[in-house]
C-alpha cells in the first residue's frame, strides 16, 4: 500500500475507533457487496464503509441543531447562515444516503451512543435547547465549526484512501464544501454590533455570509 493511501487511512480509521466510551469500541466495518453504478467499482472496503457510515451520523446530528438555529439564533445574518448551511447539508445527506444504497450499506447508526470529533452528540442538543441569547449563538458556531472541519478531515482520508471510485468523488465533493463552508464562518465571527452577541460570535451587516 502507498504510503500517502496507508496515512490517509491510519488517520480515518484512527477517528473513528476514538468514539468508545468506557472502553467500548464501535464495530469494525466490513466489506460489503454492492450494485454497481455507472462504472463504479463492484465492491466498498472497509475504508470507503467506515467513511460513509461515519458521514450520514454526523450530518444527521448537525442538522438537528441547524433547525434549533432558525428559532433561537439571535443575529439575523447568523440564522441566515444557518439556513443556508441546513440546505446544503440535506442535500449532501441525501446523496450520501444514497451512495451507501448503492453501496449496500445497512441503514443503522454504527456511532450511536459514541462520542467523537466533530460529532454533535445528544447532550450537544440538549444544551443547545437550553440555552439562550448569546450562549447558544456561541454553542452554535463551536459545535458547527468543530462538524466541518472534523469532515472535511476524515473525508480526505477517504480520497486518499479509499478504493470505490464514486464514494471518492463524493469526497472530494465534500471536502471542497467544506472549505467553503469553513471560509464562511469567519465572516460571520468578527466584531460585533448586537450587545447580546459576543465579539467573537457575531455577525456584522458589513461582513456577509
Amino acid at each position: 500500500m502507498p504510503v500517502r493511501r496507508a496515512a490517509a487511512l491510519l488517520l480515518l480509521l484512527a477517528v473513528l475507533t476514538s468514539c468508545g466510551r468506557d472502553g467500548e469500541r464501535p464495530p469494525e466495518p466490513r466489506p460489503v457487496p454492492s450494485r454497481t453504478t455507472d462504472g463504479a467499482a463492484s465492491s466498498a472496503d472497509p475504508t470507503d464503509s467506515a467513511w460513509v457510515q461515519l458521514m450520514i451520523p454526523m450530518d444527521q446530528q448537525a442538522l438537528i441543531l441547524l433547525d434549533l438555529a432558525a428559532e433561537k439564533a439571535t443575529v439575523p445574518r447568523l440564522r441566515d447562515w444557518a439556513s443556508r448551511l441546513r440546505t446544503a447539508q440535506n442535500t449532501e445527506l441525501a446523496a450520501l444516503r444514497g451512495l451507501r444504497d448503492r453501496m449496500g450499506l445497512p441503514d443503522t447508526d454504527l456511532h450511536k451512543g459514541h462520542d467523537m470529533p466533530g460529532m454533535v452528540t445528544p447532550q450537544d442538543i440538549e444544551d443547545a435547547r437550553t440555552a439562550e441569547g448569546a450562549a447558544f449563538d456561541r454553542l452554535l458556531m463551536e459545535q458547527i465549526r468543530d462538524h466541518l472541519r472534523q469532515s472535511q478531515q476524515v473525508s480526505r482520508s477517504e480520497v486518499s484512501a479509499g478504493s470505490r471510485g464514486d464514494a471518492r468523488a463524493r469526497a472530494r465533493e465534500l471536502v471542497t464544501a467544506r472549505g467553503t463552508q469553513l471560509a464562511a464562518l469567519p465572516r460571520c465571527t468578527r466584531a460585533s454590533t448586537p450587545a447580546d452577541v459576543p465579539e467573537a460570535f457575531a455577525c456584522p451587516s458589513d461582513h456577509l455570509v
